[in-house]
């Protein structure tokens, strides 16, 4: 457990990298769109403000889940990044379509505006820093497998991108297609929301104990390679901020001893941490064909 804690610590200094990063380039990017006179770069800024408050967020949950486990809950806190990260999407999402309804409404007003070539320029630079920024933060999440700081890694790499995408219709304003700026400025206010759904929709499966079935067949079959376990009744599995937790029923000889029965509980325990990185395994184990030998228990004797 102390080891888990101390990959949150390390996790939280890839959101204050990316806190940094998007407070210097938002700042950046809306005085230089105000100055330049670009729809697109600022319509840039405004998803990296709402950056800000989506790392601001994991930040916090970073914070929290690192109390350790109380009366109160006795799992630990890990699911507030998750919380923190389902708030964050609503803020993002409220931003995004405030980015869409200036966008259109400029388009069809007909104020049409060309840019200074020096916005693309901007656009560039900002691009190439947040791409650091994502490379820097997915080697750290996949030093400490941690899934958010994977997922605040990929938002860095939408962002570069984005921000490329604004200089590409800064540039084509250049040639004759002013409305080419504002229509970038839509693509990217789509992009905000899209990437607020996906926070959403990620955010609520894990908080409504939703877990990949592909993921399940691989704890069955690692369960059931288990010496000494003779059948599995039932296994589930649910996620708590970025760590598994396993509830799996097993089936084993009938005849044996109560420490035998421990000793195979404590192997499928190791044998799913060191492989699958989960972060508590509770074991229950029952005796196969149990009908068999207590016919008046459990109803009908099996033929």
């Amino acid at each position: 457990m102390v080891n888990i804690y101390d990959d949150i610590r390390k996790g939280e200094r890839g959101a204050w990298i990316s806190i940094a990063a998007y407070l210097l380039l938002s700042s950046f990017k809306l005085a230089s769109g105000y100055w330049f006179a670009s729809s697109a770069l600022l319509a840039d800024g405004f998803n990296n403000v709402t950056d800000i408050v989506a790392s601001l967020a994991v930040l916090i949950g970073l914070r929290i889940s690192r109390k350790p486990p109380d009366s109160d809950h006795a799992y630990g806190h890990f699911r507030a990044e998750t919380v923190a990260a389902l708030i964050a999407s609503f803020i993002m999402a409220t931003v995004g379509i405030q980015v869409l309804v200036d966008a259109v409404r400029s388009l069809f007003a007909g104020k049409e505006t060309q840019p200074d070539l020096w916005a693309a320029g901007i656009a560039v630079v900002c691009a190439v820093c947040m791409y650091g920024v994502y490379l820097y933060n997915r080697r750290l999440a996949r030093q400490i497998n941690n899934q958010a700081l994977m997922a605040a890694a990929k938002d860095n790499l939408s962002d570069a991108l984005v921000s490329i995408g604004a200089a590409v219709g800064i540039v084509g304003a250049q040639f004759g297609l002013p409305w080419l700026d504002m229509v970038a400025a839509i693509a990217v206010g789509l992009l905000i929301c899209k990437t607020a759904w996906d926070i959403f929709r990620d955010s609520t499966y894990r908080l409504t104990d939703g877990f990949d079935q592909a993921e399940l067949k691989d704890l069955r079959s690692a369960i059931s390679r288990t010496p000494g376990v003779e059948g599995i009744k039932d296994v589930k599995a649910r996620v708590h901020g970025n760590h598994v937790l396993v509830d799996v029923v097993i089936e084993v000889d009938p005849h044996l001893s109560i420490i035998e029965g421990h000793r195979i509980s404590d192997e499928i325990e190791d044998r799913l941490t060191d492989m699958h990185n989960i972060m508590n395994v509770h074991v229950h184990v029952e005796p196969k064909d149990l009908d068999v030998l207590e016919p008046g228990r459990h109803g009908a004797v099996k033929k």
